[in-house]
């Protein structure tokens, strides 16, 4: 990969790269300092990596720093961040509708938050999900349907304890 064509794929892809990290982590800075980093990797290793393979190597990249920054983060912070606060056992009835879905993705396992930001944020098909994550569609189908009835669940608790 030369220099142009580099920058050509930092063009194309440093939007949907961000959104998906910034969806992922919840924070702005920790997600451009992911997605940089990504970058970085991909300039290092840019006689390895095909322009047409650029797509799939950065959200595999992407994917990964974002599970291992989570990892390190609550060995460093020593408490569940999976898991809603005792104090939101009854969700307060200002919270939007978007914020009681943000939490409930919140909480998912970090390979189905992936695919359902991925598929319904990101609108990517099963097969592009599959390729950038090293699963097969049929996989990704049932991570998402997985995904999507905790989430139902999720919203279905919080509604009956409104």
């Amino acid at each position: 990969m030369k220099r142009q064509e580099f920058n050509d794929v930092v063009d194309i892809h440093s939007g949907n790269l961000f959104r998906f990290a910034v969806n992922f982590l919840r924070c702005s800075d920790d997600a451009q300092d992911i997605v940089q980093d990504v970058f970085e990797k991909l300039w290092l290793n840019r006689e390895k990596v095909e322009m047409e393979k650029a797509k799939s190597w950065l959200f595999t990249c992407t994917h990964n720093a974002m599970l291992n920054f989570v990892k390190k983060r609550s060995r460093i912070d020593y408490k569940e961040t999976n898991q809603l606060p005792e104090s939101a056992n009854a969700f307060d009835a200002s919270f939007e509708s978007k914020q009681v879905v943000d939490r409930a993705v919140s909480i998912l396992p970090p390979i189905q938050k992936s695919i359902i930001l991925m598929r319904d944020l990101e609108g990517y098909s099963y097969d592009e999900i599959g390729e950038l994550l090293n699963l097969s569609p049929s996989q990704v189908k049932v991570y998402l349907f997985r995904a999507r009835m905790k989430i139902k669940k999720q919203l279905k608790e919080s509604t009956q304890l409104a």
